[in-house]
Formats: structure tokens, C-alpha cells, sequence
């Protein structure tokens, strides 16, 4: 019986401009590693590079640290317990602590950068269009609310009536030429929030952030990363010191006793229900 042939699909071009290397050279976006950027830039900007292919201006670079240097810390949340715990478990693989951290970074915390910058992007795609912007924040908030999802970038479970963080980051954009429609829409969500809801409901810094993304026009599917960068710095500073005065296994073994204490003495209950009945 004859075969049928078929046609070998097209391969297609495999292709990076991220970066290179030979022997005795490292091209990174255009740039020689060792000549332009080792002890040229700081880490802030190589990030910003490495996101948009260029070097940033002087306000950029300003407004881009900032951000990064405000979601590096948060002290003893989710990602640094997940960080710790995994490092008490398996301490020969720091890089798998700090991945454990990382991938709690979603819908809740940190991640949220991602959606509020989603959220007023689709709202206004044209940040100089003549629109109302009250309007639309009055049709994200009533749409939010009626689908019964969550508010990105609005509340937060500590700071009330307000995250200090967000006042600064305000500030630092102002000053840097980012203080345009997307924070002020940002704001408006929040009032608006607080006014439909009827409780405190302040902004958080991930929606700050989110809305000075927007200022910055870096794409929203990307300023998830923004946080995975930071937060990394900050967890392997948690690894350190976990290495120096632990506390995940005082965590385990307390969160063990609470959370079976309720059981304990059904075992010896069994055991006379089960020796009477011999009897």
C-alpha cells in the first residue's frame, strides 16, 4: 500500500535581539556588556532595558527604580513564608526557595500590577482622548462589581485609610512628567470604590503602580514582571536571614499544633470506646 507523502511544514526563523556572545564579547540590545553597561547602570535600568530594548532618560530611569525599589519588601507575607519554608526543606537550592515566593505573585499580591494597568488600559486606550474620566471610572467600578470579581489595585488589608506607598509614587511621577490621565482615572476608582461599596477601601501601591505603568506605556502583560523582578531581591534577603536566625520551623510546628489541636485526644476516645465494647 502506498504511503502518502506529506509536505514537511515550513520552518520558520529563529530570531533574538535580545542578546549574544562570543569568545571574548557580549552583545546585549545593541550594547556591549562589558564597555557600556558593567559599572554604567544600575540594575533598575538593565531591567528597563531589557523590557523595551532601549536605555532610559533621566525621568524613566527615576520613575522605573522607584517602582522596582517599592516592591522589593513587604516583610513576612505569602511569597516570603512560601520562600522560607521551602528553604528549611531543601536549603541546597536557594534558587528554588526563591521560586516559590515567586509563584504566589498573582491576582492578590504584587500581580495586581498586572491588573490594574489591564483594567485602565482597556478603559482608555488613548490617554488624550476627550473623554470623562469620572464616567469611566464610574463604569469600571458598577462593571467590576456586578461581575463579582475583585477590584484590582484598590484595598488593601493594613494600611487604612491609605498605603503610604502610593502618595510617593504619586509624587515621584509628577515630578518626572508621569502625573497624566491614567493616575488620575486610577484615583477616581477609588472614590468611586469606597462611595459604591460603602467601607475604606484605599488604593494600593500595585495599582499605583499599575496606572504609572500606563503612563509610562509599558505593556500591561508585561508589568507583572516588574514585581517577579523586585520581589526576588527581597526574598533571597529572606533566605539570608533565615539562614541566620530561622523561624519556619517554629512557624510549621505551630500552625501543626493549632491546627490539630482540635483532634488531639480522639485517638485515646476511640481507643475506650473500643476497650469497653471487648468488656
Amino acid at each position: 500500500m502506498a504511503t502518502k507523502k506529506t509536505t514537511p511544514a515550513k520552518r520558520r526563523e529563529i530570531k533574538s535581539d535580545i542578546a549574544w556572545s562570543t569568545h571574548d564579547k557580549i552583545g546585549v540590545m545593541g550594547y556591549d556588556l562589558v564597555n557600556d553597561l558593567i559599572g554604567k547602570i544600575n540594575l533598575g535600568d538593565m531591567g528597563f532595558l531589557g523590557i523595551t530594548g532601549r536605555m532610559p532618560d533621566a525621568r524613566e530611569s527615576k520613575m522605573f527604580n522607584a517602582i522596582l525599589v517599592t516592591l522589593v519588601e513587604h516583610g513576612i507575607t505569602p511569597s516570603s513564608i512560601a520562600t522560607r519554608m521551602t528553604w528549611a526543606g531543601a536549603p541546597e537550592s536557594l534558587q528554588s526557595a526563591v521560586a516559590a515566593g515567586l509563584l504566589g505573585l498573582g491576582t492578590v499580591f504584587v500581580g495586581t500590577t498586572e491588573g490594574s494597568a489591564k483594567m485602565l488600559k482597556a478603559a482608555l486606550p488613548n490617554p488624550d482622548a476627550d473623554v470623562s474620566l469620572s464616567a469611566l471610572a464610574n463604569k469600571i467600578v458598577d462593571d467590576v462589581r456586578a461581575s463579582g470579581r475583585a477590584l484590582p489595585g484598590i484595598g488593601h488589608p493594613i494600611h487604612k485609610p491609605a498605603d503610604p506607598r502610593v502618595a510617593r509614587l504619586f509624587a515621584v511621577a509628577r515630578a518626572n512628567g508621569f502625573g497624566g490621565s491614567y493616575i488620575k482615572l486610577m484615583q477616581l476608582v477609588q472614590k468611586r470604590a469606597e462611595k459604591v461599596y460603602g467601607r475604606e477601601l484605599p488604593m494600593n501601591a500595585t495599582g499605583a503602580i499599575g496606572a504609572i505603568c500606563c503612563e509610562m506605556n509599558l505593556p500591561h502583560t508585561i508589568v507583572r514582571g516588574l514585581g517577579v523582578m523586585a520581589r526576588a531581591v527581597g526574598l533571597v534577603g529572606h533566605i539570608l536571614e533565615e539562614s541566620r536566625n530561622p523561624m519556619a520551623l517554629e512557624i510549621w510546628h505551630r500552625i501543626e499544633d493549632e491546627a490539630s489541636a482540635h483532634t488531639r485526644g480522639k485517638f485515646k476516645q476511640h481507643a475506650k470506646r473500643k476497650a469497653a465494647k471487648k468488656r
